[in-house]
């Protein structure tokens, strides 16, 4: 499954109910994109790994045409349930960041001194951010949050949740098709496999690049390490019959 960093932070949202008493919405991402680029990328990545496990198992000099669609289906099969897997785990994370926010909000609420909410509040910012807070600053938070309504009981799944769900199913079964093409249309097995071998270390590439971007670190040179690491990682998956 995709693996990506998303440490819970407390975002406090206040909204208005019909009957105009304010309720507390916790959101667990400053971002209202159903997926951050990252998380794309990430799932991209995973769903290629996975398609190129089928591929290269490929014998160019012993397969046929229903050996080649026999993998393919699998392939295709695979990344489908890994795809409702991976979404599945996705929404649970969303679940369990969200709880722990409201369980956050309300260690801060219930401390028993400024000083047990303030290290709370501390856990729950980035560690640079929380390290050049001053007690002043930390005791302002401290005040506002506890000016705020009571927090919801239970975590409850949002939209964007949902969206991001089905963004991380889209993302690792769409990935398949474009490794799978070159064995629709072209009969020639080798020339397929070396065409499929080519588009995927392009999308490997493509995913570091986008990295790079993202990190703002060389896009270029992450773009080549992502090329290289993603195809030792397939060469071992299919050493070890995976």
């Amino acid at each position: 499954m995709g693996v990506v960093d998303r440490r819970p932070t407390m975002e406090i949202v206040l909204e208005a109910n019909r009957e105009l008493n304010p309720t507390v919405r916790i959101a667990t991402r400053t971002s209202k994109r159903a997926l951050e680029p990252i998380e794309r990328i990430s799932e991209i990545w995973f769903g290629l790994i996975m398609v190129l496990t089928f591929t290269c198992s490929i014998s160019v000099n012993q397969a046929g045409r229903q050996e080649v669609r026999t993998l393919l289906l699998g392939a295709l099969s695979c990344n489908l349930a890994w795809g409702f897997i991976d979404s599945f785990m996705y929404l649970l994370g969303c679940f369990v960041e969200r709880g722990t926010a409201i369980a956050r909000l309300r260690a801060v609420r219930n401390a028993s001194d400024p000083g047990t909410a303030h290290r709370v509040i501390a856990g729950a910012l980035p560690p640079l951010l929380a390290s050049v807070l001053s007690p002043v600053e930390f005791e302002v938070m401290r005040t506002k949050l506890n000016q705020l309504p009571e927090p919801p009981r239970h975590p409850t799944p949002t939209k964007n949740d949902l969206l991001g769900t089905v963004a991380v199913f889209l993302a690792v079964f769409l990935s398949t098709f474009p490794v799978v093409i070159p064995f629709l249309f072209i009969a020639n097995v080798r020339l397929a496999l070396r065409l499929s071998n080519g588009v995927a270390l392009v999308m490997l590439f493509l995913s570091g690049y986008a990295s790079g971007l993202y990190a703002d670190y060389h896009p270029w040179r992450t773009g080549f390490v992502m090329a290289v690491l993603g195809s030792i990682l397939v060469g071992v998956a299919v050493m070890l019959g995976g």
